[in-house]
């Protein structure tokens, strides 16, 4: 059965062999592991790449190796959540007004050569925001969308200052060509190709300087009943509470609290789940052998009467309180 390689696949295997250094190469062979088909024809090719990239990353793992560090920042909190937008969008602003970090800021474009994680706090929660380079330059790090193909979402600054929906669309055809998609995002071809999919929040930033509130009511009024919206001031400080609601609203997750037996319940150091969850999911995030030995559980929160006993597939809600008994 012939493979029937689409050109994207080719693209992706000339950037391979110009590639340098290990990294350079694992990302390409990821690229062309995603693009590639999914049947028959493909599968020993697949193996193929699979054994390159196992190979490649066992001699990453025997030497230290800054690259790949730069391009995989570890996970911490309930989310790691990307920061994306245009030369001077004020990324690096945002992230310093909501997280403890302290990225370089500047009036000029391209201050952000590298990522940078901070941790932003919504109630009882931590999430990991990362500022990233802008999208749009003419020179894009080659580690830049295999780091946000990984995140578990996106936010896309827009700057009120000038036209936010060429903006936007500018930022939807970068991460196209990245094979990204998120929220909202019109497809007018379906192509025989792997596209990531993302949740997303749009950032209208630099509410301070738009006079008449025209280029926010302009972007507000194209995304309606497509993708959540927030208003902000960075510089200012202005929105931040709403935005951080919006950042979690929009991962979809809820928090759920642990019990001891006999003891009072309270709502503290929270299990963070998708939507949808159950008792019993939550019971193998605790610990892996709990769903095995789970006899029963009580719960607070959703059910009609505190300390209600639930069955294994009750689904939680956020703030919900539940009692295992193994």
């Amino acid at each position: 059965m012939p493979a029937n390689l689409p050109p994207q696949y080719f693209e992706a295997e000339k950037n391979f062999r110009a590639a340098k250094s290990p990294t350079e190469k694992i990302t390409a062979l990821e690229e062309m592991l995603a693009i590639m088909p999914k049947h028959k024809g493909t599968d020993h090719l697949r193996a193929e790449l699979r054994s390159r990239i196992a190979k490649l990353t066992q001699q990453l793992s025997k030497k230290s190796n800054t690259q790949r560090a730069s391009m995989m920042i570890e996970k911490e909190g309930a989310a790691q959540v990307a920061i994306t937008g245009l030369p001077n969008s004020g990324k690096s602003q945002l992230i310093a007004s909501i997280t403890k970090a302290s990225p370089v800021i500047a009036d000029y474009p391209l201050s952000t050569h590298n990522a940078l994680p901070g941790m932003m706090e919504y109630e009882d929660i931590k999430i990991q925001l990362i500022d990233t380079p802008p999208l749009g330059s003419h020179t894009i790090q080659w580690w830049l969308p295999p780091m946000l193909r990984q995140v578990d979402a996106l936010l896309l600054l827009i700057d009120l200052s000038y036209d936010p929906l060429a903006q936007l669309n500018q930022i939807v055809a970068n991460l196209k060509k990245m094979r990204i998609l998120f929220t909202g995002t019109v497809v007018e071809t379906e192509e025989d190709i792997s596209f990531w999919h993302k949740k997303a929040l749009v950032i209208a930033n630099k509410l301070d300087v738009d006079g008449n509130g025209h280029n926010c009511k302009l972007l507000f009024d194209n995304l309606e009943n497509r993708i959540s919206v927030v208003a902000i001031s960075a510089l200012q400080e202005i929105g931040l509470d709403e935005l951080r609601l919006g950042i979690y609203r929009m991962l979809d997750i809820i928090r759920v609290y642990t019990k001891v037996p006999g003891e009072k319940a309270e709502a503290i150091d929270p299990i963070v789940l998708p939507q949808g969850s159950t008792l019993l999911d939550a019971a193998s995030n605790v610990h892996k052998d709990f769903a095995a030995k789970l006899r029963y559980a009580r719960i607070w929160g959703s059910g009609k009467h505190d300390g209600i006993m639930a069955s294994r597939n009750h689904i939680l809600k956020d703030g919900d309180i539940i009692e295992l008994h193994l």
